[in-house]
């Protein structure tokens, strides 16, 4: 039998533990996916501290190499990162941007957004986007 106080001791630990794992994996998966894109592709926008470094395949669903490859991130603004992130716009593999059809068109014309060719993607990164299109993009 365990006492709870040294179970929540355990638990806050870990707890402890898994936070600061994942915001050192964090950093290092922004220097790498800075490494592979110069900006956000949809505004512009460059500097690092205003751009989210966004998976393209999932956290949840990467494995540890996934997590971490710099190939697997798009510099992306807030806004472009959460429409990104719920599938409301995806890339195809020569840069073309895609904007689903479950998206509310006052937000594009409110963001600013259109139809635009973003630049080619390297091989490496077209695997990921075949992913972010069979299974986030909502078509």
């Amino acid at each position: 039998w365990v006492s709870k106080d040294i179970t929540d001791d355990i638990e806050r630990e870990t707890t402890a533990t898994n936070i600061v794992a994942s915001r050192k994996g964090q950093g290092l998966f922004k220097a790498r996916v800075t490494s592979v894109e110069r900006g956000c592709r949809v505004t512009g926008a460059t500097g690092q501290r205003y751009l989210i470094a966004s998976h393209i395949k999932p956290w949840s669903v990467s494995n540890n190499i996934e997590k971490l490859d710099g190939h697997n991130g798009l510099l992306l603004s807030p806004h472009i990162d959460r429409m990104f992130d719920k599938g409301y716009i995806s890339f195809s593999d020569d840069g073309a941007l895609l904007i689903s059809k479950h998206c509310e068109s006052n937000i594009i014309i409110a963001w600013g957004i259109k139809e635009m060719n973003t630049g080619s993607f390297k091989s490496e990164q077209k695997v990921y986007l075949d992913y972010h299109r069979s299974y986030i993009f909502k078509g």
